[in-house]
Formats: structure tokens, sequence, C-alpha cells
């Protein structure tokens, strides 16, 4: 019998993975929640992903939305584009903008420094949630600088938090086949690290189903908590399944099996168990899909993540799903959950 009191270990996980009735994994993973969440709120954030460019050499397999700068649907927005869908977000209450996007090979430290600069000015009551581990390695390198040099610039010119994207499994054996250009499992902590000790909060992600083993699974959990063991810099975890449609592993991989609704519940309770020192994770309805989101609170789950009033990239792999604030708040209370809004760092702005 697991005891909640002690920290989980890697045999332990593996066991829980491999062995334990999905309800009885989901009754654990919700007593360990209600540990760190005894009233029951479940939170939400009005926001927006906007990507400011889709070019990127990276060329990840698992991506259907990267092009090239030759391609005739390549595009970097315009000031006018974001500021636009900026101003969208703000006339429905919304209060970050999540901006990722390729990793642009023409684009220096200056181009985002200015960037950031002209949306924090002229939106200063939006939070910049933006540019991934990728995109900050790469920066660095084009740039000729370090990751805190990048990270301290763009945190002069208003950058507040960097999200977790990019991180897909942290096994370098995984990376060299799906994403075999991206930068290699310690590099993307050694970012997220270099953030934590400027005091600039991240988020950690995990995407699995694609080649990855139970025991890399639980690797990458295992070298987040460790990180959180040091810095204490993670708001929270988000774990999303792989999404095939119009991907090059797909066609290199054709018997790649979507990942079942059983398989993301299981695991999104031993990552409750196991992330004993992640306060918040993330339900990910986004790919699974509103019913599947709504169980994930009785799986571990206390935040639903983003009304999503954009989304470019996982919609480009064939993952459609939508959902309003209203819906949100009526899937939370179905469940007798207490729904709340919440800026970036997970502080409440309004109950409901």
């Amino acid at each position: 019998m697991i005891d909640l009191e002690k920290r989980l270990t890697k045999e332990e996980a593996l066991d829980l993975i491999q062995n334990m009735p999905l309800l009885e994994l989901g009754e654990l993973a919700f007593e360990k929640k209600l540990q760190l969440h005894p009233t029951k709120t479940t939170t939400f954030v009005v926001d927006r992903n906007i990507n400011y460019t889709n070019v990127c050499f990276v060329d990840c397999k698992f991506c259907a939305f990267y092009r090239h700068g030759r391609d005739d649907d390549a595009y970097i927005l315009s000031y006018e584009e974001i500021d636009q869908k900026i101003e969208e977000l703000l006339a429905i209450g919304g209060t970050q903008i999540l901006m990722q996007g390729g990793v642009h090979p023409k684009l220096k430290i200056d181009f985002y420094e200015d960037l950031v600069e002209h949306i924090h000015t002229n939106f200063p009551q939006i939070t910049l949630h933006s540019f991934s581990a990728i995109e900050i390695d790469y920066i660095a390198k084009v740039s000729k600088l370090t990751y805190n040099e990048v990270l301290t610039r763009l945190q002069a010119k208003g950058l507040s938090s960097i999200p977790g994207a990019g991180a897909e499994i942290l096994s370098d054996r995984v990376r060299d086949i799906v994403a075999p250009k991206k930068l290699d499992a310690q590099k993307w902590l050694d970012v997220h690290e270099a953030a934590h000790k400027i005091d600039m909060k991240t988020t950690a992600t995990m995407m699995f189903g694609t080649v990855e083993t139970d025991e890399e699974i639980i690797e990458h959990w295992d070298k987040i908590r460790e990180l959180q063991d040091r810095t204490g810099g993670f708001r929270a975890f988000i774990m999303w399944s792989f999404q095939s449609a119009n991907t090059k592993l797909l066609q290199e991989i054709p018997d790649l099996k979507p990942q079942s609704s059983n398989r993301y519940l299981r695991l999104l309770a031993v990552a409750r168990l196991f992330l004993d020192n992640f306060k918040n994770i993330q339900s990910s309805w986004v790919t699974q899909g509103s019913y599947i989101g709504q169980m994930a609170l009785k799986f571990g789950a206390n935040d639903l993540g983003s009304t999503m009033m954009e989304e470019n990239v996982v919609a480009a792999a064939g993952a459609t799903n939508c959902m309003n604030q209203d819906e949100m708040i009526q899937l939370i209370k179905d469940v007798g959950e207490n729904p709340a809004k919440r800026n970036t760092a997970y502080e409440i702005l309004e109950r409901f």
C-alpha cells in the first residue's frame, strides 16, 4: 500500500503505472490533491496563444505546425496583428498571453527584446508567459549570449515567466528519434534552472505517446522533481498525449497508436503522486476533450489550464477542442469542485 506521506520511488511509480487498478489509482491521486488543495478549488486562466512566427528549422517529427522560410504560408506576425489579438483577449477579460513561435533561424535577441518591450509598454496589464526553452537556447546561440543573459535582458523588457514547452520526454534516446535538432534534455533543464535563478517562474510539461518507455516517463518526472527540490521555480506540471495527424513521425512509424483516455488518466494520477513538490497539475482538455479533461480533476489535476482563445500548434496535428469560460465553470461545478479564475502566478482573481 502506498503511504502518501512518503516520497514515491521510481520503482513504486513503475509498479503503479503497470499494475494498480485505474480507479484505485485515481482515488489515491485525488486524496493527494486534497492534501494540497483542501478547499477543492479548481482554477483556470483566460489567455491566448500567440504564435508570432511559424518559421522553424528544428523540424520536429511530431509537429504539424512549422514551416520553412521559403514556404508560401510562412509568416512573422506584425505588431499590428499581435496588438489586435491582445485587444481581443482583453475584451473577454484575459490576463495572459502564451507567446511562442517556431525557432526562426534569423531572429536574434534584439527582435525579442523589441517585441517584449512593445507588448509590455502598450499592454502592461497583460502577463507575458512566453518563449520555450528551445527558443531561449537558440536565441542564446545565435546572439552569442548565455541563458542568464538572454533571460535577464528579456525580463528587463517585461517577460514574466516561460512555459515548459519543448520538454517532450527528457530522454535523449527519445529526443534523438522524434526531434534530433532540438536541445538535449539537460539543456532544457539548464534553461529552466537559469530562469529560476533570476526569480523567473516556469512550468514543466511532458508529451507522451511516441517511442518512450514507462521507465523513461518516470525518469522525466524524476528530473523535474529534482530540479524543483533545488529551486522551487516550477509553478505547474502539464502533460498531454502526442497528436499524430499530419506529422512526419506518424509517416515514419505508422503503427504508432493514439493514446487512450485510460492511459492519460493513469499517467496523470501517478504524476500527482510522484511530483510531490508540484502544487499545481493541469488537465489537458485541449488534447483529451472536455469530458476526460473533467475526469482529470478526479485523478489529481487541480487546474483546467486555459480557455484557449486561440491554439494553432495542437490544432495543426488534429486536436480542435475548444471551451469558453462559462463552459469551463460548469464543467468544474459538475464534478463538485469550486471554479476560480486565476492569473499566471496562480493567484485567485474571481470565484464563481
